[in-house]
């Protein structure tokens, strides 16, 4: 969650109320103070609420829920004749743009400071890293409009941010600090976004760098601000943006962006409207608030609020983002009513809670390996056919045999694991330069034939590891489980024949040990003998279906 720094002599005059005032009711709007320095707080908020990374923003919904300036604050924007083309040929790389001009601020350090701060935190998290959504800030007198958001070869070249002479797209993602930070964003591309003005110069190449010439300084007094990306986010981000610096005494002026197919109008400052039933705010928060206190409540959120017989008429600020559901208002209702006046209750059906056996048979899995001189590890429960089956010499059936993704992501990610197995050589394979012998296990769930099963697993690897070795620590396994076991001859493939066993509990196979497979050892690039085994515990004890 994003930490932002607020400096006690801005927030106090931008708020109107005092530090300790300010220092106790804060935590109440859903935050956690992290530190209390001479000069300023650093406040941790959660990544629902991005029109809080800034002090405007704070200072803002500090003022209504302090009872200073409750409501809706109004925004709005002064129609410019600033225009933007988007070009064919960038709708299949980075296809959104959004932008606003702001005039009229003046740019004191702290302005800038809060501007770079929010916008990294911006980029961080409705941003996810600049991936779905980017932001440029610029000094209007050196942008000339209108602009062209089009898409260039990695031959092009502009001087970037930071440095003084050209450099191509290639040089920036391979050389540039921002380059190599975020060339991943662009990655199997061979077309890259550009922003280029009426007199063919860059502004920025999004979402990795702007362009020297459109620096922002203390003598900048005219703001132009893009956002680009692939959804929502960049409507989202310009809002806030738009709001915090009006805040700041900005003047918002609109931007046109024309596409090949329709013509927008950014950034949107219109106020959303939303009916709330009062029954079902009660309902949701175990109280029996009145149609007054609820709109009180939701007015020191700074919302606007009209009762309506059994109904309320909710407005909603341009920069609250979170605001998807009657739900996430409700969420406010209780916060500007304050938890501190919710009267805690018993529930009237009193019950205990108590770990699921699977979690008390993980424990003692986990007890028993360590005390034999095992490491645990813990693996991801995804993985693919190529290392659950291939690499294995095993079959498998989707379905049948293992669950698939519906949608993966990558190639890595396609099926849930149904052995722990090969995850264990697959990280040995990761470690094989570390000193010898290496000794893992996992406990944990897989899943077979679509229902979920609790195994336990361990790996040792060493120039002379061999199949006595690995059935000492099954037996002793077995003995600490208190368990009477029999093996039987395996036709795991995985393992080599004639060095390999079943492990049977109650005339049931219930799991195996051996020496793997020199093939097996080849396709993990594996260069020291590997012995292994693996139980189904679930099979062995009575422990119930994990939901």
């Amino acid at each position: 969650m994003p930490v932002v720094t607020l400096y006690w002599d801005e927030l106090e005059r931008l708020t109107g109320a005092d530090r300790e005032t300010i220092l106790k009711r804060l935590p109440m709007l859903g935050c956690d103070i992290e530190r209390v320095e001479d000069d300023h707080v650093d406040v941790e908020f959660f990544p629902n609420r991005p029109d809080l990374y800034s002090v405007e923003g704070v200072a803002r919904a500090l003022r209504g829920f302090l009872g200073i300036e409750k409501g809706l604050k109004s925004y709005s924007t002064v129609k410019g004749d600033w225009k933007i083309t988007v070009e064919e040929s960038v709708l299949s790389v980075r296809p959104r743009i959004v932008g606003c001009v702001v005039k009229g601020i003046e740019m004191t350090d702290e302005v800038i400071r809060s501007l770079m701060e929010v916008q990294e935190d911006l980029h961080w998290t409705i941003g996810r890293n600049r991936r779905k959504m980017a932001i440029g800030v610029h000094d209007l007198s050196k942008v000339y409009f209108p602009l062209r958001y089009t898409a260039v070869d990695a031959s092009f070249s502009f001087i970037p941010l930071d440095f003084d002479r050209k450099m191509t797209v290639a040089e920036i993602l391979e050389k540039h600090p921002k380059g190599k930070a975020y060339s991943f964003i662009l990655e199997g591309k061979d077309r890259y976004p550009m922003i280029i003005d009426s007199k063919n110069e860059v502004i920025s190449f999004p979402p990795i760098i702007n362009a020297e010439k459109t620096r922002v300084t203390e003598n900048t007094r005219d703001l132009f601000i893009d956002v680009t990306g692939f959804d929502e986010n960049v409507d989202r981000a310009i809002a806030i943006l738009a709001c915090m610096l009006a805040d700041r005494g900005g003047r918002i002026e609109s931007v046109e962006v024309i596409y090949p197919d329709r013509r927008e109008i950014a950034p949107n400052l219109d106020v959303r409207f939303m009916e709330l039933d009062i029954e079902e705010v009660n309902s949701l928060l175990g109280l029996s608030l009145s149609p007054d206190e609820i709109k009180d409540a939701l007015e020191k959120m700074r919302f606007s609020c009209e009762v309506l017989d059994d109904k309320l008429k909710v407005g909603i600020p341009p920069y609250r983002a979170d605001i998807m559901h009657e739900w996430d208002v409700i969420e406010d209702v209780a916060i500007g009513y304050g938890y501190e006046n919710i009267t805690p209750e018993i529930p009237p059906t009193l019950t205990f809670g108590k770990t699921h056996p699977w979690n008390d048979l993980r424990s003692l899995a986990k007890e028993i390996m360590i005390g034999l001189g095992f490491t645990e590890v813990i693996t991801f429960t995804l993985t693919n056919e190529a290392v659950m089956y291939e690499k294995m010499r095993r079959k498998g059936e989707p379905w049948k045999d293992y669950v698939p993704v519906m949608h993966p992501l990558t190639t890595e990610h396609t099926i849930l694991r149904t052995s722990l197995l090969p995850k264990l050589l697959e990280l040995l394979s990761y470690n094989k330069h570390h000193e010898m012998p290496q000794m893992v296990f996992e406990v944990g769930d897989v899943v077979v034939n679509t229902k979920n099963r609790l195994h336990l697993a361990a790996c040792i690897t060493h120039s002379r590891a061999n199949f006595s070795e690995i059935r000492s620590y099954v037996q002793a396994v077995m003995r600490e489980f208190d368990l009477s076991w029999e093996v039987r001859e395996s036709d795991d493939d995985a393992f080599i024949d004639g060095r390999r066993g079943e492990i049977v509990v109650n005339d049931k196979s219930v799991g195996v040990f051996g020496e793997i497979h020199p093939e097996v050892l080849e396709a993990f690039e594996l260069t020291m003998p590997v012995s292994a085994f693996e139980l189904d515990l679930s099979s062995i004890f009575d422990t119930g279906e994990l939901l």
